[in-house]
Protein backbone atom coordinates (compact mmCIF):
# COMPACT_ATOMS: atom_id res chain seq x y z
CA UNK A 1 0.00 0.00 0.00
CA UNK A 2 1.41 3.20 -0.87
CA UNK A 3 1.98 6.13 2.04
CA UNK A 4 -0.88 8.01 0.37
CA UNK A 5 -3.34 5.85 0.72
CA UNK A 6 -1.88 4.20 3.99
CA UNK A 7 -2.13 8.40 5.43
CA UNK A 8 -4.68 10.15 3.45
CA UNK A 9 -4.45 13.40 5.37
CA UNK A 10 -0.59 13.60 5.13
CA UNK A 11 -0.75 12.57 1.92
CA UNK A 12 -2.78 15.74 0.92
CA UNK A 13 -1.17 18.39 2.30
CA UNK A 14 1.79 17.04 1.01
CA UNK A 15 -0.17 17.45 -2.34
CA UNK A 16 -1.45 20.61 -1.43
CA UNK A 17 2.18 22.22 -0.44
CA UNK A 18 3.81 21.13 -3.58
CA UNK A 19 0.87 22.17 -5.23
CA UNK A 20 1.54 26.41 -3.68
CA UNK A 21 5.23 25.94 -4.79
CA UNK A 22 4.59 24.91 -8.08
CA UNK A 23 1.86 27.75 -8.76
CA UNK A 24 4.29 30.28 -7.07
CA UNK A 25 7.64 29.24 -8.97
CA UNK A 26 5.64 29.20 -12.17
CA UNK A 27 3.89 32.65 -11.13
CA UNK A 28 7.37 34.08 -10.64
CA UNK A 29 8.66 32.92 -13.68
CA UNK A 30 5.87 34.53 -15.76
CA UNK A 31 6.82 37.79 -13.92
CA UNK A 32 10.46 37.43 -14.63
CA UNK A 33 9.94 36.55 -18.59
CA UNK A 34 7.27 39.52 -18.51
CA UNK A 35 9.90 41.89 -17.01
CA UNK A 36 12.32 41.05 -19.55
CA UNK A 37 10.06 41.70 -22.35
CA UNK A 38 9.07 45.12 -20.57
CA UNK A 39 12.75 45.92 -20.42
CA UNK A 40 13.42 44.65 -24.08
CA UNK A 41 10.86 45.90 -25.79
CA UNK A 42 10.06 49.44 -24.41
CA UNK A 43 10.71 52.42 -25.88
CA UNK A 44 14.23 53.29 -26.21
CA UNK A 45 13.27 56.32 -23.44
CA UNK A 46 12.11 53.93 -21.29
CA UNK A 47 15.17 51.22 -21.35
CA UNK A 48 17.18 50.23 -18.67
CA UNK A 49 20.64 51.42 -19.37
CA UNK A 50 24.49 51.10 -17.90
CA UNK A 51 24.12 54.51 -17.38
CA UNK A 52 21.02 54.86 -15.80
CA UNK A 53 21.86 52.19 -13.09
CA UNK A 54 25.60 54.22 -12.62
CA UNK A 55 23.20 57.01 -11.53
CA UNK A 56 21.14 55.25 -9.82
CA UNK A 57 24.67 54.09 -7.61
CA UNK A 58 25.99 57.43 -7.40
CA UNK A 59 23.56 58.20 -4.87
CA UNK A 60 25.75 55.93 -2.13
CA UNK A 61 28.78 56.99 -0.97
CA UNK A 62 31.92 55.57 -1.68
CA UNK A 63 32.45 53.78 1.54
CA UNK A 64 29.51 51.84 0.89
CA UNK A 65 30.86 49.50 -1.99
CA UNK A 66 33.62 48.69 0.00
CA UNK A 67 31.78 46.69 2.08
CA UNK A 68 30.51 44.98 -0.83
CA UNK A 69 33.32 44.48 -1.70
CA UNK A 70 35.04 42.85 1.39
CA UNK A 71 31.79 40.50 0.72
CA UNK A 72 34.37 38.61 -1.67
CA UNK A 73 37.44 39.90 -0.91
CA UNK A 74 38.59 40.67 3.05
CA UNK A 75 41.19 42.65 1.88
CA UNK A 76 39.25 45.47 1.07
CA UNK A 77 38.81 45.81 5.09
CA UNK A 78 42.18 47.77 5.06
CA UNK A 79 41.01 50.24 2.72
CA UNK A 80 38.21 51.75 4.83
CA UNK A 81 38.47 55.15 5.65
CA UNK A 82 39.54 55.37 9.70
CA UNK A 83 36.43 55.75 11.39
CA UNK A 84 34.22 54.54 9.36
CA UNK A 85 31.19 52.07 10.42
CA UNK A 86 29.30 49.74 8.10
CA UNK A 87 25.90 51.49 6.93
CA UNK A 88 22.63 50.30 7.68
CA UNK A 89 20.10 48.68 5.49
CA UNK A 90 17.88 51.31 6.70
CA UNK A 91 20.84 53.91 5.29
CA UNK A 92 21.52 52.90 2.21
CA UNK A 93 17.70 52.34 1.40
CA UNK A 94 16.93 55.47 2.25
CA UNK A 95 19.77 57.05 0.68
CA UNK A 96 18.63 55.71 -2.85
CA UNK A 97 15.24 55.93 -2.61
CA UNK A 98 15.12 59.25 -1.64
CA UNK A 99 18.54 60.34 -3.23
CA UNK A 100 18.91 62.77 -0.07
CA UNK A 101 22.16 61.71 2.05
CA UNK A 102 21.77 62.09 5.80
CA UNK A 103 24.81 63.37 6.53
CA UNK A 104 24.74 65.89 4.02
CA UNK A 105 22.01 68.61 4.40
CA UNK A 106 22.58 70.03 0.95
CA UNK A 107 20.73 66.61 -0.79
CA UNK A 108 17.42 67.81 0.53
CA UNK A 109 17.93 71.41 1.11
CA UNK A 110 19.88 72.23 -2.10
CA UNK A 111 16.14 71.48 -3.80
CA UNK A 112 14.58 73.77 -1.91
CA UNK A 113 16.62 76.98 -1.05
CA UNK A 114 17.36 79.04 -3.77
CA UNK A 115 20.99 79.05 -4.57
CA UNK A 116 21.94 76.33 -2.34
CA UNK A 117 22.39 74.28 -5.37
CA UNK A 118 25.41 76.14 -6.66
CA UNK A 119 27.39 74.07 -3.81
CA UNK A 120 26.72 70.41 -5.82
CA UNK A 121 30.24 69.73 -5.20
CA UNK A 122 32.24 67.22 -3.87
CA UNK A 123 35.31 67.65 -1.62
CA UNK A 124 38.01 65.11 -3.03
CA UNK A 125 41.43 66.56 -1.15
CA UNK A 126 41.03 69.46 1.11
CA UNK A 127 43.53 72.11 1.41
CA UNK A 128 44.21 73.88 4.63
CA UNK A 129 40.96 75.34 5.79
CA UNK A 130 39.03 74.21 2.75
CA UNK A 131 35.33 72.63 3.87
CA UNK A 132 31.94 72.64 2.23
CA UNK A 133 31.00 76.53 3.32
CA UNK A 134 34.10 78.22 1.42
CA UNK A 135 34.07 75.78 -2.27
CA UNK A 136 33.92 78.13 -4.99
CA UNK A 137 30.38 79.58 -6.27
CA UNK A 138 29.81 79.28 -9.83
CA UNK A 139 28.05 82.22 -11.32
CA UNK A 140 26.96 83.28 -14.53
CA UNK A 141 26.25 87.10 -14.49
CA UNK A 142 24.03 89.05 -16.90
CA UNK A 143 26.10 90.25 -20.09
CA UNK A 144 25.09 94.20 -18.98
CA UNK A 145 27.18 93.70 -15.69
CA UNK A 146 30.13 91.91 -17.67
CA UNK A 147 30.45 94.19 -20.44
CA UNK A 148 29.88 97.41 -18.57
CA UNK A 149 32.76 99.91 -18.58
CA UNK A 150 34.95 100.75 -15.56
CA UNK A 151 38.21 102.01 -14.94
CA UNK A 152 40.90 100.07 -13.54
CA UNK A 153 44.56 100.70 -12.49
CA UNK A 154 47.35 98.46 -12.71
CA UNK A 155 50.20 97.65 -9.71
CA UNK A 156 52.81 100.16 -9.70
CA UNK A 157 55.71 99.17 -11.37
CA UNK A 158 58.37 99.09 -8.80
CA UNK A 159 55.54 96.74 -7.12
CA UNK A 160 55.37 94.20 -9.62
CA UNK A 161 56.29 90.82 -8.86
CA UNK A 162 59.26 90.29 -11.65
CA UNK A 163 58.65 87.61 -13.98
CA UNK A 164 60.92 84.60 -13.37
CA UNK A 165 64.43 84.26 -15.73
CA UNK A 166 64.57 82.06 -18.44
CA UNK A 167 66.32 78.73 -16.68
CA UNK A 168 69.62 77.61 -18.43
CA UNK A 169 70.13 73.92 -19.48
CA UNK A 170 66.70 73.11 -18.98
CA UNK A 171 65.12 70.80 -21.48
CA UNK A 172 62.50 72.20 -23.71
CA UNK A 173 59.55 71.88 -26.10
CA UNK A 174 61.44 73.60 -28.41
CA UNK A 175 59.00 75.31 -30.87
CA UNK A 176 55.55 73.06 -29.81
CA UNK A 177 53.17 74.75 -27.73
CA UNK A 178 52.12 71.70 -25.54
CA UNK A 179 50.33 74.42 -23.38
CA UNK A 180 46.95 75.81 -23.91
CA UNK A 181 45.88 78.77 -21.73
CA UNK A 182 42.20 80.40 -21.77
CA UNK A 183 39.62 81.69 -19.68
CA UNK A 184 35.73 81.48 -19.90
CA UNK A 185 35.12 83.94 -17.17
CA UNK A 186 38.22 86.21 -19.04
CA UNK A 187 36.44 89.12 -17.57
CA UNK A 188 36.91 88.45 -14.16
CA UNK A 189 38.65 91.04 -12.38
CA UNK A 190 40.32 92.24 -9.15
CA UNK A 191 38.39 94.59 -6.51
CA UNK A 192 42.12 96.50 -5.54
CA UNK A 193 42.82 97.28 -9.19
CA UNK A 194 39.39 98.72 -9.78
CA UNK A 195 37.57 102.06 -8.37
CA UNK A 196 36.75 102.22 -4.87
CA UNK A 197 33.42 101.04 -3.81
CA UNK A 198 33.14 98.83 -6.85
CA UNK A 199 31.07 95.53 -6.30
CA UNK A 200 31.20 93.48 -9.88
CA UNK A 201 34.77 92.67 -10.18
CA UNK A 202 35.06 92.67 -14.23
CA UNK A 203 36.81 94.54 -16.54
CA UNK A 204 37.79 94.26 -20.27
CA UNK A 205 41.78 94.52 -19.89
CA UNK A 206 42.69 94.56 -16.34
CA UNK A 207 41.44 90.57 -15.74
CA UNK A 208 42.39 86.85 -15.13
CA UNK A 209 43.40 86.58 -18.55
CA UNK A 210 46.74 89.07 -17.36
CA UNK A 211 47.33 85.86 -14.69
CA UNK A 212 47.47 83.49 -17.86
CA UNK A 213 49.91 85.63 -19.32
CA UNK A 214 52.14 85.26 -16.33
CA UNK A 215 51.83 81.49 -16.08
CA UNK A 216 52.39 81.20 -19.79
CA UNK A 217 56.20 83.41 -18.85
CA UNK A 218 57.04 80.97 -15.85
CA UNK A 219 55.67 77.84 -18.58
CA UNK A 220 58.08 79.10 -20.98
CA UNK A 221 60.99 80.11 -18.69
CA UNK A 222 60.89 76.30 -17.83
CA UNK A 223 61.26 74.93 -21.93
CA UNK A 224 57.34 74.45 -21.67
CA UNK A 225 55.92 75.83 -24.79
CA UNK A 226 52.21 77.45 -24.10
CA UNK A 227 49.96 79.52 -26.12
CA UNK A 228 47.45 82.02 -24.69
CA UNK A 229 44.20 82.54 -25.83
CA UNK A 230 43.50 86.30 -25.78
CA UNK A 231 39.60 85.81 -27.24
CA UNK A 232 37.00 88.15 -25.07
CA UNK A 233 34.96 84.94 -24.67
CA UNK A 234 32.21 86.64 -22.20
CA UNK A 235 31.65 89.30 -24.80
CA UNK A 236 31.82 86.84 -27.57
CA UNK A 237 28.91 84.55 -25.58
CA UNK A 238 27.14 88.16 -25.07
CA UNK A 239 26.97 88.92 -28.56
CA UNK A 240 26.15 85.13 -29.99
CA UNK A 241 23.54 84.62 -27.14
CA UNK A 242 25.33 81.57 -26.06
CA UNK A 243 26.91 80.55 -22.55
CA UNK A 244 30.32 81.66 -21.11
CA UNK A 245 31.56 77.83 -21.46
CA UNK A 246 29.52 77.27 -25.27
CA UNK A 247 31.70 79.84 -26.20
CA UNK A 248 34.95 78.52 -25.04
CA UNK A 249 34.45 75.13 -26.02
CA UNK A 250 33.96 76.47 -29.61
CA UNK A 251 37.93 78.33 -29.55
CA UNK A 252 38.96 74.69 -27.14
CA UNK A 253 37.50 72.98 -29.98
CA UNK A 254 39.32 74.54 -32.81
CA UNK A 255 42.73 75.14 -31.21
CA UNK A 256 42.67 70.90 -30.57
CA UNK A 257 41.65 70.06 -33.72
CA UNK A 258 44.35 72.72 -34.97
CA UNK A 259 47.21 70.84 -33.90
CA UNK A 260 48.55 67.68 -32.17
CA UNK A 261 50.67 69.43 -30.42
CA UNK A 262 48.73 70.43 -27.28
CA UNK A 263 48.49 68.07 -24.25
CA UNK A 264 47.57 70.30 -21.20
CA UNK A 265 44.61 72.71 -21.26
CA UNK A 266 44.33 74.81 -18.25
CA UNK A 267 41.07 76.98 -17.91
CA UNK A 268 41.98 80.22 -15.10
CA UNK A 269 39.27 81.91 -13.19
CA UNK A 270 39.49 83.47 -9.99
CA UNK A 271 36.71 82.80 -6.89
CA UNK A 272 34.31 85.27 -4.96
CA UNK A 273 34.96 83.98 -1.55
CA UNK A 274 36.34 86.71 1.06
CA UNK A 275 40.41 87.29 1.15
CA UNK A 276 40.78 85.34 4.02
CA UNK A 277 39.97 82.01 2.41
CA UNK A 278 41.58 83.13 -0.55
CA UNK A 279 45.06 84.33 0.33
CA UNK A 280 48.16 82.82 2.20
CA UNK A 281 51.29 84.39 3.34
CA UNK A 282 54.52 82.27 2.40
CA UNK A 283 57.91 83.53 3.43
CA UNK A 284 56.42 86.85 4.26
CA UNK A 285 54.76 87.59 1.25
CA UNK A 286 51.22 87.02 0.75
CA UNK A 287 49.74 84.42 -2.79
CA UNK A 288 46.22 84.06 -4.46
CA UNK A 289 45.23 80.32 -3.25
CA UNK A 290 44.50 78.23 -6.12
CA UNK A 291 42.11 75.31 -6.04
CA UNK A 292 41.36 72.90 -8.90
CA UNK A 293 37.98 72.33 -9.89
CA UNK A 294 36.85 68.99 -12.13
CA UNK A 295 33.98 68.35 -13.63
CA UNK A 296 32.20 65.04 -13.23
CA UNK A 297 29.42 65.16 -15.37
CA UNK A 298 31.18 63.40 -18.27
CA UNK A 299 32.59 59.37 -18.45
CA UNK A 300 36.20 60.33 -18.63
CA UNK A 301 36.65 63.02 -15.88
CA UNK A 302 38.63 60.82 -13.74
CA UNK A 303 41.78 61.10 -16.08
CA UNK A 304 41.37 64.81 -15.25
CA UNK A 305 41.11 64.03 -11.65
CA UNK A 306 44.45 62.34 -11.71
CA UNK A 307 46.17 64.95 -13.26
CA UNK A 308 44.64 67.69 -10.59
CA UNK A 309 45.36 65.77 -7.91
CA UNK A 310 49.13 65.04 -8.53
CA UNK A 311 49.62 68.53 -9.02
CA UNK A 312 48.13 69.44 -5.80
CA UNK A 313 49.96 66.90 -3.79
CA UNK A 314 53.19 68.42 -5.60
CA UNK A 315 52.32 71.97 -4.55
CA UNK A 316 51.78 70.78 -1.21
CA UNK A 317 54.71 69.65 -0.35
CA UNK A 318 56.59 72.86 -1.70
CA UNK A 319 54.29 75.31 -0.76
CA UNK A 320 52.29 73.58 1.84
CA UNK A 321 49.45 76.26 2.17
CA UNK A 322 49.11 77.58 -1.58
CA UNK A 323 45.95 75.11 -2.57
CA UNK A 324 42.93 75.08 -1.32
CA UNK A 325 42.44 71.64 -2.53
CA UNK A 326 40.73 69.34 -5.76
CA UNK A 327 36.99 69.59 -6.03
CA UNK A 328 34.81 67.72 -8.52
CA UNK A 329 31.13 69.38 -9.08
CA UNK A 330 27.89 68.17 -10.86
CA UNK A 331 24.30 68.52 -10.65
CA UNK A 332 21.91 71.48 -10.99
CA UNK A 333 22.78 74.91 -10.70
CA UNK A 334 26.53 73.92 -12.10
CA UNK A 335 28.11 73.00 -15.83
CA UNK A 336 29.30 70.18 -14.63
CA UNK A 337 31.93 69.37 -17.94
CA UNK A 338 33.80 72.50 -17.87
CA UNK A 339 34.88 71.35 -21.50
CA UNK A 340 37.26 68.79 -19.65
CA UNK A 341 35.94 65.93 -22.34
CA UNK A 342 37.89 67.64 -25.03
CA UNK A 343 40.76 66.49 -23.15
CA UNK A 344 42.01 64.15 -20.65
CA UNK A 345 44.35 66.63 -19.16
CA UNK A 346 41.86 69.34 -19.03
CA UNK A 347 41.94 71.81 -15.92
CA UNK A 348 40.29 74.38 -14.56
CA UNK A 349 42.04 76.56 -11.61
CA UNK A 350 40.96 79.25 -9.43
CA UNK A 351 43.71 81.75 -8.89
CA UNK A 352 42.93 83.51 -5.70
CA UNK A 353 39.38 85.91 -5.47
CA UNK A 354 38.34 88.81 -6.28
CA UNK A 355 39.72 90.58 -3.47
CA UNK A 356 43.21 89.39 -4.42
CA UNK A 357 45.67 91.71 -6.44
CA UNK A 358 47.44 90.89 -9.48
CA UNK A 359 50.64 90.77 -7.33
CA UNK A 360 49.32 88.13 -5.24
CA UNK A 361 47.79 86.35 -8.05
CA UNK A 362 51.61 86.45 -10.38
CA UNK A 363 53.09 84.96 -7.27
CA UNK A 364 50.89 82.31 -7.67
CA UNK A 365 51.70 81.67 -11.50
CA UNK A 366 55.17 81.52 -11.34
CA UNK A 367 55.16 79.12 -8.42
CA UNK A 368 52.61 77.22 -10.89
CA UNK A 369 54.90 76.94 -13.30
CA UNK A 370 58.04 76.03 -11.21
CA UNK A 371 55.41 73.11 -9.97
CA UNK A 372 53.77 72.07 -13.28
CA UNK A 373 57.00 71.77 -14.71
CA UNK A 374 58.68 69.56 -12.54
CA UNK A 375 55.47 67.63 -13.23
CA UNK A 376 55.53 67.93 -16.52
CA UNK A 377 59.40 66.87 -17.55
CA UNK A 378 58.76 63.73 -14.77
CA UNK A 379 55.98 62.32 -16.94
CA UNK A 380 57.84 63.04 -20.43
CA UNK A 381 60.88 60.95 -18.52
CA UNK A 382 58.45 58.52 -17.94
CA UNK A 383 57.02 58.00 -20.95
CA UNK A 384 60.57 57.88 -22.41
CA UNK A 385 61.61 55.16 -19.87
CA UNK A 386 58.11 53.38 -20.89
CA UNK A 387 58.49 53.31 -24.82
Amino acid sequence: MSPIKKYPKIGRNYIKRWSKWLVLSLAILLLLFIGIGILTGAKTTYRLYSETIQNFTTQLEGSAFLYLFEMENKIYANAHPQGADLPSLSHLSFQMLTSVTPKDPRSLLGREIPGLSSYNSEIVIAGEGTNYTNLPVESTPPPDVVLRDRDAVEPEQEEKADPPPKKENKPSTGERNVVYIYSSHNRESFLPHLPEGTKEAYHDEVNITKVGERLAKGLEANGIGTKVNQTDIMKAAGEQGIGYYSASRNIVEAALASTKEIKYTFDLHRDSMPRDVTTTTIDGETYAKVIFVVGAEHPDYEDNLKVATELHKKIKKQYPTLSRGVITKKGSGVNGVYNQDLSDKALLIEFGGKHNSLDEAYRTADAMAEVFSDYYWQQAEKVSSDS
